[in-house]
């Protein structure tokens, strides 16, 4: 799993079978240490569905790969990234780095 931040969203009329009930979402890798800072590479975004009704600018935590493929009604889904939590707050070497508003 890894945090990252929603940076926009994704539009695709004609989605495979197992998207089409999913919002998909442009996300950016963020450090844990720091998570309201610019992403890790700003390269490196990417798509994910949203499985937790995360809106752009959060901070959520992120699946990837094959744990990503089912989603909350048990069926699979076409993808290797899905949003699974929106972070409050975290904790790094026990200092706050991030605390939702």
């Amino acid at each position: 799993m890894q945090l990252a931040r929603v940076r926009g969203n994704v539009v695709a009329s004609i989605k495979a079978a197992g998207l089409a009930s999913h919002k998909l979402l442009l996300l950016e890798p963020v450090r844990a240490s720091a998570p309201l800072d610019e992403g890790v590479e700003p390269s490196s975004a990417y798509v994910a569905i949203d499985l937790a009704g995360a809106g752009v600018g959060e901070i959520v935590l992120v699946t990837l790969g094959s744990a990503a493929r089912v989603d909350l009604d048990g069926h699979n889904a076409p993808t290797d990234a899905a949003i699974i939590a929106i972070v409050d707050s975290v904790q790094f070497d026990g200092e706050i780095t991030f605390q939702k508003r």
